[in-house]
């Protein structure tokens, strides 16, 4: 079919993504119904990625590997988040949101522009004509990806179990992947749409490189925006005082998994420069109480 918009379904994308957004927003404001959020981002991928492929009709082998991978992401997180949330009741994060109109439709205006600009290696791979045979950047790719959505996979499902067991109450995660890093499944989420961004490389031209937009949007969200700092916030003001916490959080990497015993000899310095142990995910313990 090709051209709907625009050659690069930029256009398209945006509409759609507006439009979904705007749908669950209402929904949200009038129904005061949070509970749909996180599922209504996660589909949102599934949507662009099937729409783009459909729509070109060229379904070429990186097009349809990579259409598969947002799918098999997005049907994953979407009804694992949804259905922790059922579980859950109600989402914390809108406590301050319900009664503020301006303060829900920031939030998924912002929800919107992350999954568009997300989706952009899929989107301009989907809408591309160049398709040139499996190269190596496709198989390191896939591979990031896999071992991206394992980790994540699997770290959210340890957190959950850990978190419904009776005698873990009052405590923090350090079972699992969690022994190795603080944010596993940030981790795995970082490291799978960075695998979907190389594995789009082959074909991309010119003005197209700026696809990595996605991926670097998406690490600088977690590494500093509503990610890692806000649940680093958290854990800090609930077990900032227990010394078991203060010596997890001094050992236990941030993001990168690492054994503790490796991660808690290392210099300051080097976990500050290196491995992102960056000073404001520890701003709310107590002063003089890490290093």
């Amino acid at each position: 079919m090709g051209t709907v918009i625009d050659s690069h379904f930029l256009a398209l994308t945006a509409i759609v993504t507006v439009g979904y957004q705007f749908f669950f927003f209402v929904i949200t404001a009038l129904l005061k119904f949070d509970k749909v959020t996180d599922f209504a981002g996660s589909t949102n991928f599934v949507i662009l990625a099937i729409l783009t492929l459909v729509l070109k009709g060229l379904w070429s082998f990186r097009q349809v590997v990579l259409t598969s991978l947002v799918v098999i992401w997005g049907f994953r997180l979407g009804l694992f988040l949804l259905m922790r949330i059922l579980q859950w009741g109600e989402d914390r994060r809108f406590d301050e949101m319900r009664g503020n109109l301006g303060k829900l439709a920031i939030f998924w205006i912002f929800q919107a522009v992350w999954v568009w600009t997300v989706s952009l290696p899929v989107t301009i791979v989907n809408a591309s004509d160049r398709h040139p045979s499996p190269q190596a950047e496709d198989i390191i790719g896939w591979i990031m990806w896999s071992i991206g959505i394992i980790v994540e996979a699997t770290a959210d499902q340890q957190k959950l179990k850990f978190k419904y067991s009776p005698e873990n109450r009052g405590k923090w995660c350090s079972v699992g992947l969690w022994k190795y890093s603080r944010h596993p499944n940030y981790f795995g989420e970082i490291l799978l749409w960075w695998g979907v961004f190389v594995s789009s490389t082959p074909v991309l031209e010119g003005g197209e490189w700026l696809v990595v937009l996605g991926p670097l949007f998406l690490t600088l969200l977690l590494l500093f925006v509503s990610g890692i700092p806000l649940l680093e916030a958290s854990a800090d003001k609930k077990f900032g005082n227990v010394d078991g916490y203060r010596v997890y959080k001094s050992t236990t990497s941030p993001l990168i998994p690492l054994p503790p015993v490796v991660y808690g000899n290392l210099p300051s310095w080097f976990k500050k420069a290196f491995l992102l142990e960056l000073p404001m995910y520890s701003r709310h313990l107590p002063q003089g109480l890490l290093n």
